[in-house]
């Protein structure tokens, strides 16, 4: 058996090992550094047998290795150190000393340099230079290491004060990259802010200032108080525990906890139930410790500041009896006192609000804070001058910036209403949300908040003229704080959330006015984002139906708020010009049948008249006759005319009439931007699995339907514009893109063949979930037929749906696509193929194809 072979059987052995012992009692610093001194062993005997262990050279672990801890499959990073340039035999020795640890198939960082080089690239680079500064010594030369250590002290090489400011600006750029926050759908336990890495910077100041990297020394200095310190060290044991079995479940190095690992990791740690309730314990468990660590190392960082900063302390500024600002830090000035009476904590909010100098909260008040937090005997609502301070925050204009997310942060929102304490770190086992609750809810009174900012208007300029119009937006922030606030209790979450908002109006001093509308906008969040994604709001019925609902101006402009921050809040890749479009079409077309009175109805011929006249002006300048125009529209049914701007009616039938190939498809795409996409207008024979094979050919190209107008001529002629997006939401705009895509949907059409359903795996991340499928019919005043479906996303289910509705003799007339995290929910209008609605055997027939074409075990 050869070196590399041996060596990766050994390595096997101590991971078969490791998964044995490995369990949710288990001694986890010995398991990391057991798998670290193995390595030691392993790697000291393949230097040793290739004749390098001289006092010319020293094998050096750097990095997480260096301090002797090592995850499973944590890559090992080394350093080959020489006093001199290397002679040919030891580059030789080397060079094959790192490919049996290759092909080992072990996760190798490694360097190769002289003293004098390694010291140079320390002084210019830290991440080098923190590398370094955990140096250790496996095999060869003690002075030559000796030498490297004294190079490396802060008398030559990153002095404190530089090496401080250093690590603190990486990790400010480190937190920015995953949005400043640690609650995301898979949290990188090192990356993450919160995650390992914001102890270990503690952790490297420590030790290029004192030279050791014991946490004891936080205590023994008075930087953390012993209490402290135990917390900061069981965050880390248990964020340890996880990333250990993490290594363990995927079998490589990987850091992040990803959705499809979850479920056997947390079996892994002992967390019971199905994968929902597991996956949800563990990760609400490993959410709250990343908040606790984030807490930590902001006190830590500061009181290193104060200790290590050169600069003289700023003078301070008295502000009441209990705070003054000292440059743009608040500070208690009798920290003991934050304790005594539970609305000083929201006095604390409060100036940071009312004074835009300050920025943060000095280290010694957030102790205190912490301190004052954990001695509460109740919620801080139950006391009235916390009511009082808290409203005054709402109402206050900079109180739901800063000061906000600072209570979020630090939990003063969860020790002022029970119900936030139920959602923190509260995580949902979907592809959906991609935050925990909490964050989820503080990022959506954070969005309503930014609509108030005049910087912010150009991004949305409807919300931020709508804001700051509304007399009392605190009653906007309040229904932001509430929409989601009962959600894990079981049951209809809007509406017991629409519970809780009363009950606070009512406790609060709101007046009953107020007090409804806060709770009409929580029951009732979700139904516009429905609306203006899941119906046909070309249709005058649906909007005489949302605009019933909604009442009047008042409640529409607090609700298109909402939900705009709402779908902003949820997850980053969810919103998109598309989303924006149809909630601005829905929003103006509601306020139009409100100023009309809905008690009249809405007459459909002035629209298409109008619709007409403006698409006709803007082809007057083009070739057209009024004579052909005529002759064309015409052919075209009353609907085409509402369900189409002038714009896209013009780009129609200017393609149509100036077609050179009568009898042949016609395929274009837009050179503009429709709601965020990009249309595709098909025009041809209609036939059957027409729409079946248009969903075929993009889903090849990789390429997704938003939404979808399927339209016949009087004479049998299809006239179907769907909006298509590249899967990262963006248009199609690249040139070859868009001739591949048009050329491949022509070859398909002249071919005329039933398309082939797509049969490609699930992505990785849906492999955890079984979605039910569900078909449901809705009732419409019209000669059609409305349906939803509930469905697994998975590759080609739109060809597949498409396929089924041919197989089934129903005609596609329009298709609104919504993908919710794993969850296809799409909206559909079908008729039978003579143009009526379907009956109720024909419905039947239909959802039990559906059903069984698309049941899980199916994907």
């Amino acid at each position: 058996m050869n070196a590399a072979l041996a060596l990766r059987e050994r390595l096997k052995a101590h991971i078969d090992s490791l998964k044995t012992r490995q369990s949710p009692d288990a001694d986890i610093i010995a398991l990391i550094h057991e798998r670290a001194a193995v390595m030691d062993r392993l790697l000291v005997e393949r230097w040793q047998a290739l004749g390098l262990d001289s006092n010319r050279l020293a094998l050096i672990a750097v990095g997480g290795y260096g301090r002797g801890e090592l995850h499973p499959y944590s890559d090992v990073d080394l350093l080959m150190l020489s006093e001199k340039e290397l002679t040919p035999s030891e580059q030789e020795a080397i060079s094959q000393f790192i490919t049996e640890l290759w092909d080992a198939r072990l996760e190798v960082g490694h360097a190769a340099r002289t003293l004098e080089d390694c010291l140079e690239k320390a002084k210019d680079d830290i991440t080098i230079a923190t590398n370094l500064l955990e140096a250790r010594l496996l095999c060869g030369s003690q002075p030559l290491f000796d030498a490297l250590k004294r190079g490396m002290s802060p008398a030559h090489c990153w002095p404190v004060a530089e090496f401080f400011k250093a690590k603190v600006d990486e990790q400010i750029a480190r937190h920015a990259r995953y949005d400043s926050t640690a609650y995301n759908l898979e949290p990188n336990l090192k990356g993450n802010p919160g995650a390992l890495r914001d102890i270990q910077t503690v952790v490297w100041v420590l030790l290029r200032h004192l030279n050791r990297q014991d946490l004891s020394t936080l205590a023994e200095h008075g930087w953390l108080e012993q209490d402290e310190l135990d917390e900061l060290i069981a965050c880390r044991d248990l964020l340890w525990r996880v990333r250990f079995a993490l290594h363990l479940v995927a079998g490589r190095s990987e850091d992040r906890l990803l959705f499809d690992l979850q479920p056997e990791v947390a079996r892994r740690l002992g967390f019971e139930g199905d994968n929902r309730q597991a996956v949800e314990a563990m990760m609400q468990q490993v959410y709250q410790t990343l908040t606790r660590v984030t807490e930590l190392n902001s006190i830590l960082l500061e009181v290193l500041a104060e200790e290590l900063s050169p600069e003289p302390h700023p003078p301070s500024r008295r502000l009441d009896d209990l705070f003054e600002a000292r440059g743009n830090l608040l500070v208690c000035s009798a920290p003991e006192k934050l304790a005594e009476r539970p609305h000083f904590l929201l006095d604390l909010f409060l100036h940071l609000a009312r004074d835009s100098n300050l920025s943060g909260i000095a280290a010694g008040t957030l102790r205190a804070l912490r301190a004052a937090r954990r001695e509460l005997t109740a919620p801080l609502c139950e006391d009235h001058l916390c009511r009082e301070r808290f409203m005054s925050l709402i109402r206050h204009p900079r109180g739901m910036g800063r000061p906000f997310k600072l209570m979020h942060r630090h939990g003063i929102m969860a020790a002022y209403l029970p119900a936030w304490g139920n959602i923190v770190g509260q995580m949902q086992f979907d592809l959906f949300h991609a935050f925990t609750v909490d964050e989820h809810t503080y990022k959506v009174v954070r969005n309503t908040y930014r609509f108030s900012l005049p910087d912010r208007a150009t991004e949305f300029p409807l919300a931020s003229l709508l804001v700051r119009q509304m007399r009392k937006p605190e009653l906007l922030y309040l229904a932001a704080l509430f929409h989601d606030i009962a959600k894990g209790r079981g049951g209809d979450h809007s509406e017991l959330g629409a519970a809780d908002a009363l009950a606070f109006g009512q406790l609060h001093g709101l007046s009953d006015i107020e007090t409804r509308l806060v709770a009409w906008l929580v029951e009732h969040h979700l139904v516009m984002s429905v609306t203006a994604q899941r119906r046909d709001i070309s249709d005058p019925e649906v909007i005489r139906q949302f605009a019933a609902l909604v009442r009047d101006e008042v409640h529409l402009n607090y609700l298109y708020c909402l939900t705009v921050a709402d779908i902003r809040a949820t997850n980053d890749k969810l919103w998109n010009d598309w989303k924006g479009s149809l909630l601005r079409e829905l929003y103006f077309a509601a306020q139009k049948a409100l100023r009309r009175g809905l008690e009249k109805p809405i007459d459909i011929r002035p629209a298409i008249r109008e619709a007409k006249e403006q698409s006709a002006r803007l082809l007057a300048k083009r070739a057209i006759t009024p004579a052909s125009l005529k002759e064309l529209w015409r052919r075209f049914r009353a609907d085409y005319f509402l369900r189409h701007t002038p714009e896209q009616i013009a780009w129609h039938s200017e393609a149509i009439l100036k077609h050179q190939h009568r009898d042949g498809p016609l395929v274009k795409l837009s050179k503009h931007t429709t709601r965020g996409g990009t249309e595709l207008f098909v025009y041809t024979r209609d036939r059957a699995y027409l729409f079946a094979t248009i969903a075929s050919i993009l889903d090849g190209k990789n390429l997704s339907i938003f939404d979808a107008q399927v339209m016949t001529s009087k004479d049998g002629w299809a006239l179907d514009s769907l909006v298509i997006v590249e899967r990262d939401g963006s248009p199609v705009e690249s040139p070859s893109r868009v001739q591949g895509t048009r050329r491949a949907i022509e070859k398909a059409l002249l071919q005329n063949q039933k398309p082939e359903t797509s049969r490609r795996p699930l992505p990785r991340q849906l492999k955890p979930f079984t979605v039910a499928t569900d078909v449901t019919f809705l009732p419409s005043s019209r000669k059609q037929t409305l349906m939803e479906l509930v469905a697994l996303d998975r590759p080609g289910l739109l060809a597949q749906v498409g396929q089924i509705f041919a197989g089934c003799n129903v005609s596609l007339k329009a298709a609104k696509i919504t993908t919710i995290g794993e969850r296809a929910e799409d909206f559909f209008i079908l008729t039978t193929n003579d143009g009526d609605a379907l009956t109720g055997d024909e419905q039947q027939q239909l959802r039990d194809a559906l059903v069984g074409a698309l049941a899980p075990s199916q994907g």
